[in-house]
């Protein structure tokens, strides 16, 4: 543990990172069983959150409900979700002797990634794993979407029937997980058709279901997640214990009316996009599957804010700057449905990078609709390692960049010099362009680096 922390606060020392990764490298290197001894000093258990898109914003809410009932999370903030990602977020809350603080209120709250879970699973013995979703992304990492559906099927086989599941009942391949399982399961879902898409989207990635058979949808709210069904096998989408029922999409927060097991809310959500409803969604069923109050959820949602990266603000002057993160097609194309929604002049600093953890094939910028904002007119500053590609594709999109600057300080600069004062930028990044220019933002708005955990905690209310 003394090894790991100290790998941390030199990586911090040395500004080579936020050493969110590296303690835990150490600290396992020594202790290999050190994610088994985690699973067991949690007296609450540990959840899971694994998807495509929405782990970190998802992991964050959940966070943010089990404090507010007054439970003490232990979880990856900072999304660093590999195993070593999970052993160095119980590595920086341990003490000298290797005891965790209130240790009879913490319980683990962990983002996993989607090709990690099926490994680490038995070893974690999760209490509840909750899945969002699942679509195409890094396909030279993950592969198709169906490889990486069948590992989690082997996995849920091969494990204890213990571990209950909260399912995305909207998402065939994430509602079939709980087809005939004799796990506890809690499934979630958008209840509202006045959201849906006129049309299907490019970004579609389960259109057949096992028997081969083409799904069909009364509605479709994101690429394939919707209320969908199979004449032929007669699979359809289950009907949610939690859902949202009426749904209010506004340029920079949404409003929800949660129906949890019956129980009406409304939530206020700061936080605007239907991919983001899903990601309260999921966050309501899991701490529902605890044991949470409906009114509990609620405020905690209502109150929880942004994580970092994902339509977090920051305050230059007399401009904003809202990050956006888009990682892939289903992605981008709901950041861009949100950016379609926004009041006022669009100016937009997309970011593409290729690094190992973005995925080294940017072809899939061909399959997110770009064109929704032409109409818009933005005006655009393309940047990031390959900028190029990226002013070509919105070239092909009808919106032609105003600069093209790779580098991020000098493409912040250009595009703030693009806003006007009182209105927002907004950035559109990869997910190492989105770290790059998170870090300058933050440190020109004199706020908090992403691995630094906020020391404010909400007020406890009852506990489950």
């Amino acid at each position: 543990m003394i090894a790991g922390r100290g790998a941390g606060a030199a990586t911090r020392r040395l500004g080579r990172g936020g050493g969110t990764a590296l303690p835990g490298l150490v600290a396992g290197a020594i202790a290999p069983r050190l994610l088994e001894e985690l699973s067991t000093d949690l007296p609450l258990g540990v959840v899971t959150v694994t998807g495509t898109n929405g782990k970190t914003t998802t992991a964050h809410l959940l966070a943010a409900i089990l404090e507010r009932a007054g439970l003490d999370p232990l979880a990856n903030h900072a999304g660093s979700n590999l195993e070593r990602g999970l052993a160095a977020a119980y590595v920086s809350e341990v003490d000298a002797t290797g005891d965790l603080e209130h240790s009879d209120r913490r319980i683990g709250v962990f983002e996993v990634d989607e090709a990690a879970l099926p490994p680490l699973f038995p070893r974690l013995q999760p209490r509840l794993a909750t899945f969002l979703n699942l679509f195409r992304d890094q396909l030279d990492r993950y592969g198709e979407v169906d490889s990486v559906a069948t590992g989690w099927h082997r996995m849920l086989a091969d494990t204890s029937p213990q571990t209950g599941l909260v399912l995305n009942a909207d998402d065939p391949n994430i509602a079939l997980l709980g087809e005939g399982s004799a796990r506890a399961v809690t499934r979630f879902g958008v209840d509202d058709p006045e959201v849906a898409l006129h049309s299907a989207e490019h970004a579609s990635d389960a259109r057949f279901c096992p028997n081969g058979n083409r799904y069909r949808y009364d509605a479709i709210y994101m690429g394939h997640v919707g209320l969908w069904y199979c004449d032929c096998c007669g699979s359809r989408r289950p009907d949610p214990e939690v859902s949202a029922r009426h749904v209010v999409l506004e340029s920079d927060h949404s409003i929800v009316t949660l129906s949890i097991a019956g129980t009406e809310v409304v939530v206020e959500l700061p936080l605007s996009g239907l991919y983001t409803v899903y990601n309260a969604l999921a966050a309501a069923a899991t701490a529902h599957a605890l044991g949470v109050t409906p009114d509990v959820i609620a405020a905690a949602l209502t109150e929880a804010g942004a994580p970092f990266g994902r339509q977090e603000r920051f305050q230059l002057g007399d401009k904003t700057v809202r990050v956006l993160l888009a990682k892939n097609p289903a992605g981008l194309n709901e950041v861009i449905r949100t950016l379609a929604a926004s009041d006022g002049p669009l100016t937009v600093l997309a970011m593409l990078n290729d690094g190992i953890q973005d995925g080294q094939d940017v072809s899939w910028i061909y399959d997110a609709d770009l064109e929704l904002l032409t109409g818009r007119r933005p005006t655009l500053i393309a940047a990031g390692d390959r900028a190029d590609d990226l002013a070509l594709r919105w070239q092909l999109a009808g919106v032609e960049a105003q600069a093209v600057v790779p580098e991020t300080e000098a493409a912040v600069d250009v595009a703030l010099d693009e806003t006007r004062p009182g209105d927002r930028l907004d950035v559109v990044a990869t997910y190492t362009a989105m770290l790059a220019v998170r870090e300058a933002l933050a440190r020109r708005a004199g706020v908090a680096s992403y691995w630094e955990r906020p020391d404010a905690h909400r007020p406890a209310e009852a506990a489950p």
